[in-house]
């Protein structure tokens, strides 16, 4: 399974063996409704569209209403498609839980993050700023943004003040730190994006490995190392 749909709970700390304090994230991961699958043969690429997070049936549009009255699915809130690297095992209809993932699996946490409204250059993107000794003029100002005779313009990309955050982030390779099956919670070390509330997708990290499984009975690849995750 690629990954899940969840929430951001808040942001708490653990203690290790060796007593060191570790920041963790706690997130609500699932449970998610399968409402589609996606095969390469009919739809040119693996993927499924999971829901979380129930709502009413009025506020769904008409076309997804109509679709989930004739798969007889509940109304979700939160959809999205998840890629997969091979043809679901899944079928519209079932539930996907934190079960899932292990402690010591590594995540891609994708959401939309803070909004900081309209900020300066120095905040939005980490200028230096101008000397701040007596007699400056210029400690937070932009100075110049182009030359005036050639080429008269300001070249696309030039960093200056603007609206900042509420983008869609992704934060790789959080380590999973505590699993509990009976809330439908994980625990990630360190910050994820959004603030408490905030949708996220929870994938299985592209540039780490999974820890193996116990159906799979520690297999691992051909290379020697452990079988990656299925995206």
């Amino acid at each position: 399974m690629p990954g899940i749909l969840g929430k951001k709970i808040g942001m708490t700390q653990i203690f290790g063996e060796d007593g060191d304090r570790i920041p963790v994230t706690v997130l609500e991961a699932g449970p998610c409704l399968v409402l589609a699958v996606k095969v390469t043969g009919k739809d040119g690429y693996n993927a499924i569209q999971v829901g979380y997070d129930d709502t009413k049936e009025k506020r769904v549009k008409k076309p997804q209403r109509e679709y989930l009255k004739a798969n007889k699915l509940k109304p979700k809130k939160f959809v999205r498609e998840i890629r997969c690297a091979e043809p679901p095992e899944v079928k519209t209809g079932d539930e996907i839980t934190n079960r899932i993932f292990q402690k010591g699996d590594f995540l891609d946490v994708t959401g939309r993050s803070k909004g900081k409204g309209f900020q300066g250059g120095m905040k939005r993107h980490g200028w230096s700023g101008g000397k701040q000794s007596h007699g400056s003029m210029s400690h937070r100002v932009p100075g110049s943004i182009g030359a005036s005779s050639y080429p008269s313009r300001v070249f696309k990309g030039q960093s200056m003040a603007g609206h900042m955050g509420s983008g869609r982030t992704t934060v790789q390779n959080v380590e999973i730190m505590d699993v509990n099956t009976d809330n439908s919670t994980i625990a990630v070390r360190g910050a994820v994006p959004g603030a408490n509330g905030t949708y996220l997708v929870i994938r299985y990290a592209k540039k780490k490995s999974v820890a193996p499984r116990k159906e799979d009975d520690g297999k691992k690849g051909e290379d020697g190392g452990k079988e990656g995750s299925e995206e």
